[in-house]
């Protein structure tokens, strides 16, 4: 790809008969998020394919002048997509990785099928407010290598002050150190991930949902509906945003849904490619 390598993992049956799934995760996390999301999938047949995108938590730095803006991120997206000539693509977004997938579908959606999103930005959330502080720090890469190294120790990396907030129950301790610990040995992971931070306008997200009615294609929102930072009335206004979108609430369910509801999320997602029809 033009600008730099996507490592991925693929999942499932290759002879399936259903759509591909490609998930985007969110900012300082990797593929590992849809770990259990892609497992479940693979017990209905179908084949995911679970990349680990370049914000902050990826193993092998982008080339040194990539566009990692959102829209540049939503064109590593799309390349991805054509580089293994993927069609009729059910393309499913969390967090920031749910903002991306918008910058995505709004560039082009040939190759998309039908959205899912988790728990993510949308309209002016981007980032939420609890978070602006992080993502204007997270701007500068050697503020970036400060932050990575105060969450070292599990008990700050599991509070509020870290991913904790994220979760309704306990974090794995060894995922939340795999996505810390690419950072904090490579500078240039810290570059690629100070490029989308300073680049996350809120107007930029909103006026992109100002064009959801062409998006015709189905939409399924599936959201936790005790987030704190990407609340319920979030999916409501999403959900009346695309002209085909169905809502669907988890009870309890935060924003790092897919790790702690993933058979929640497979179903949906099953249920939208056509397993059963």
């Amino acid at each position: 790809m033009s600008q730099g390598p996507v490592h991925y993992r693929v999942v499932g049956p290759a002879d399936s008969s259903f759509p591909p799934v490609v998930f985007v995760h969110g900012l300082l996390v990797n593929g590992r998020l849809w770990t259990g999301v892609a497992d479940a999938l693979a017990e209905h047949g179908i084949h995911s394919y679970v990349p680990d995108w370049p914000l902050g938590s990826h193993r092998v730095p982008m080339r040194p002048d990539a566009d990692l803006s959102p829209r540049g991120v939503a064109a590593v997206i799309e390349g991805f997509l054509r580089a293994l000539d993927l069609t009729d693509v059910t393309l499913v977004g969390s967090d920031t990785g749910g903002a991306l997938c918008q910058f995505a579908i709004d560039s082009g959606h040939e190759r998309i099928g039908r959205l899912v999103l988790t728990n993510c930005d949308a309209f002016e959330v981007f980032p939420p407010r609890a978070f602006e502080g992080l993502i204007k720090a997270g701007s500068h890469p050697v503020l970036l290598r400060l932050l990575f190294a105060a969450l070292l120790p599990t008990a700050v990396r599991h509070s509020s002050r870290g991913y904790g907030s994220l979760f309704a129950g306990e974090p794995d301790p060894d995922t939340t150190r795999s996505w810390i610990t690419p950072a904090l040995g490579d500078a240039r992971i810290r570059r690629d991930a100070a490029k989308l931070m300073s680049a996350m306008r809120p107007d930029e997200l909103l006026d992109v949902s100002s064009r959801f009615g062409r998006f015709d294609k189905p939409v399924e929102l599936v959201w936790g509906d005790a987030d704190p930072f990407f609340e319920f009335g979030l999916a409501e206004r999403l959900a009346a945003a695309f002209p085909h979108a169905t809502l669907t609430a988890v009870p309890g369910g935060r924003t790092f849904l897919p790790m702690e509801f993933p058979e929640q999320i497979a179903d949906v997602i099953a249920r939208a490619s056509g397993v059963g029809a």
